[in-house]
């Protein structure tokens, strides 16, 4: 098959931990099958710098936590056919989303992450992305055509969703999925 007839595949990470993209991995030999079907275009496992047009299926793993990611995550949507929010923080806020219940919002969790600790760890960059006042699931800033959701979702799952969908069907997750 040549490289034109293979879907243009990207993976973003946003606020989270990379456990999404780990289970993406965790496909193990399932992704030479999966690597034979896609051309992947972008993602922090290899040194893109900017976000391609006409992207086919992007996978966004993570909340929106700051600006810069806000702004970015509507770029990928601008340039993505299809969407799909990957793992509890992108479907939820999850984790990511816990500030949203300090009273000051993201004011206190910047002061101790990037203010005080950057006082006794020098090592910490104080040129951090202006955190947005909640931090919020995919969907409440774009439109996600998926949601594989799961603290990470598993390596069955991921590759369930994105089987079908390269076969050009609509993975039916009932029984399939949970939170957490």
């Amino acid at each position: 098959m040549s490289q034109t007839n293979k879907v243009s595949f990207a993976t973003v990470w946003l606020s989270g931990c990379s456990g999404c993209h780990m289970s993406f991995l965790d496909q193990d030999e399932r992704l030479i099958d999966f690597a034979e079907k896609i051309n992947l275009v972008y993602s922090p496992l290899m040194d893109v710098k900017d976000f391609p047009d006409n992207v086919d299926v992007t996978i966004v793993e993570g909340a929106v936590g700051n600006e810069e990611q806000l702004h970015f995550l509507k770029k990928v949507r601008e340039r993505t056919k299809m969407l799909i929010a990957i793992g509890d923080c992108a479907v939820t806020g999850n984790v990511t989303a816990l500030r949203n219940t300090l009273d000051n919002g993201s004011m206190e969790v910047l002061q101790k992450a990037y203010v005080e600790l950057v006082d006794v760890n020098p090592l910490i960059p104080n040129d951090v992305p202006k955190l947005l006042r909640r931090a919020c699931p995919l969907n409440e800033v774009v439109k996600v055509d998926y949601f594989i959701p799961g603290c990470p979702p598993s390596a069955d799952l991921i590759n369930y969703v994105l089987t079908e969908i390269l076969a050009g069907r609509a993975p039916n997750m009932e029984g399939k999925a949970k939170y957490g």
